[in-house]
């Protein structure tokens, strides 16, 4: 038996299959889900590394401005929260104390508490007053390394919205022999490290600053 118009027509056939395959549209692949797939795989299974992501996924970037500054900051201690009253009574979005909202003219919690506003003044008021006082420390020390971290003007801000200025100068002056904890655990060199960085530029220097609300 003569198989031979069998074979022309198997070996047309292939031909035929062959070319519908090689100008047939290639499939778009996204690499972008891709990659964000990736990314949750690894989040979800990286235990170690879990907790930190988790933070910066939640923390505002704003570059390194002031602004990013301060919201960085009140992120850490309030998540932005202006209502926010820790269990040790420090209040609002920045977590202030009683004592420091007297020296800087606020003589009203529940006010303070209410307007946002009167805490973003707050805020920027004590940071004049902490410049003001750490302002030879912040020339003398940015740029050296103590315990590892370098030293930086908005990490020295920060450092001194957690302890006081008194604390920062003592550190620095005791080059990290001195530190300071809160009750909560988180010492110096943490925020040293956390908010260093920062343009505080903005920041101008006031020796006895007082809010007032217009």
């Amino acid at each position: 038996m003569n198989n031979k118009p069998a074979f022309n027509y198997l070996l047309l056939l292939a031909s035929s299959f062959a070319l519908f395959v090689a100008f047939s549209p290639s499939p778009q692949i996204d690499y972008k889900n891709i990659i964000v797939t990736t990314e949750q795989f690894n989040y979800n299974f990286d235990v170690k590394a879990s907790a930190q992501q988790n933070e910066s996924l939640h923390t505002p970037f704003l570059e390194n401005s002031y602004v990013a500054f301060k919201e960085a900051l009140a992120f850490k201690e309030s998540q932005g929260n202006y209502s926010s009253i820790n269990t040790l009574g420090y209040l609002g979005k920045f977590q202030f104390g009683v004592s420091t909202l007297e020296l800087l003219g606020v003589h009203n919690p529940d006010l303070f508490l209410e307007n946002p506003a009167l805490q973003e003044k707050t805020f920027l008021a004590n940071t004049r007053r902490n410049k003001w006082v750490l302002r030879r420390h912040i020339k003398r020390f940015s740029g050296m390394k103590i315990n590892g971290i370098m030293i930086t003007e908005s990490g020295l801000l920060a450092a001194a919205h957690l302890a006081g200025p008194g604390n920062v100068k003592r550190y620095l002056i005791s080059l990290g022999a001195l530190d300071f904890t809160d009750a909560y655990g988180t010492g110096i060199p943490h925020y040293l490290h956390k908010f260093s960085g920062y343009d505080t530029s903005f920041v101008s220097l006031h020796k006895n600053p007082k809010v007032h609300l217009l």
